[in-house]
């Protein structure tokens, strides 16, 4: 058995895991964006990876913007692109929290990242740059679709799935866990599995790292702080007709997230703010509600 240390290397086998809802998963993108957003057609992808999603979009006359931290990732997005997607689609590397392009602000009419990517984020700052940077983009009345998982920080055990995918001859089984989270730092470990085995083939690629952690409040209070309002949620379902109600106890989450128009939100964290001046004191003092 050949070990190996990062499933992002092997865009292939990655998809393999992931890619089984993308006709699915761009329906439910294009009715979200008819039913809250513009219903325009210039899309973008942060974390775009392999680019399934991408050539999807693509494939239905879409203009698309993606980026991707993975340079693998990205080679195996371009070349599954007809020449006339290609066209239609502009690829390039970037970090989501530092993504710019002057020539897209105001214009992006839907942006989307699901599958707990954005997670990957590890700090307050990089995840409130990353949303204030989007936010920049959108065209008023465009929407950010933001899908990940919540915690149960009351949770006691570690959490398993398993996936079996098939890439011609080879066969492809992801074990994917989650530990326990740490409140405190705000973070849960997690861990990797591909097992790929086939034709004179046999590969264990694990790969570990730590996700960010999200309480329900802990999420909406980042939107918030960022400038972004939540218009509506749901499930990794995608079912448009069936969103989150009030309460539910479903961690899997898909945030439709638009710009609020009220929002003061500025590109530097709250706590380096500086306070604006205010008026003299009146002599009488009273209680300010907040």
């Amino acid at each position: 058995m050949e070990k190996r240390t990062d499933w992002y290397e092997h865009p292939r086998y990655y998809e393999a895991i992931f890619g089984t809802d993308t006709v699915r998963e761009v329906d439910f993108l294009q009715t979200l964006s008819e039913r809250f957003g513009t219903g325009g057609k210039l899309w973008l992808e942060p974390a775009c990876g392999a680019g399934r999603l991408v050539e999807e979009a693509a494939r239905r006359g879409l203009r698309v913007v993606g980026y991707d931290i993975s340079e693998a990732m990205l080679v195996h997005a371009r070349k599954r692109l007809t020449p006339a997607q290609r066209r239609r689609v502009k690829l390039g590397p970037s970090r989501m929290e530092s993504f710019a392009d002057p020539s897209l602000e105001g214009q992006v009419d839907l942006a989307h990242c699901l599958v707990s990517t954005f997670r990957y984020l590890d700090s307050e700052a990089a995840a409130r740059q990353h949303l204030l940077g989007t936010r920049r983009l959108l065209k008023p009345g465009g929407i950010y679709v933001l899908g990940f998982h919540l915690t149960d920080y009351a949770r006691a055990r570690p959490e398993h799935e398993r996936w079996v995918g098939q890439v011609g001859e080879d066969r492809v089984v992801c074990n994917t866990n989650e530990g326990l989270p740490e409140r405190r730092a705000r973070r849960s470990p997690m861990r990797n599995r591909l097992r790929v085995t086939g034709p004179d083939k046999d590969w264990l690629i694990e790969t570990e790292w730590h996700f960010r952690t999200y309480s329900h409040a802990q999420a909406t209070k980042l939107f918030r702080d960022a400038g972004l309002r939540v218009l509506a949620g749901y499930t990794f379902d995608y079912d448009i007709d069936a969103p989150v109600e009030r309460g539910s106890l479903r961690l899997d989450r898909v945030f439709v997230l638009q710009a609020d128009p009220k929002s003061p939100a500025v590109d530097t964290p709250a706590s380096a703010r500086k306070a604006p001046r205010r008026p003299a004191a009146p002599s009488k003092s009273r209680k300010i509600s907040r």
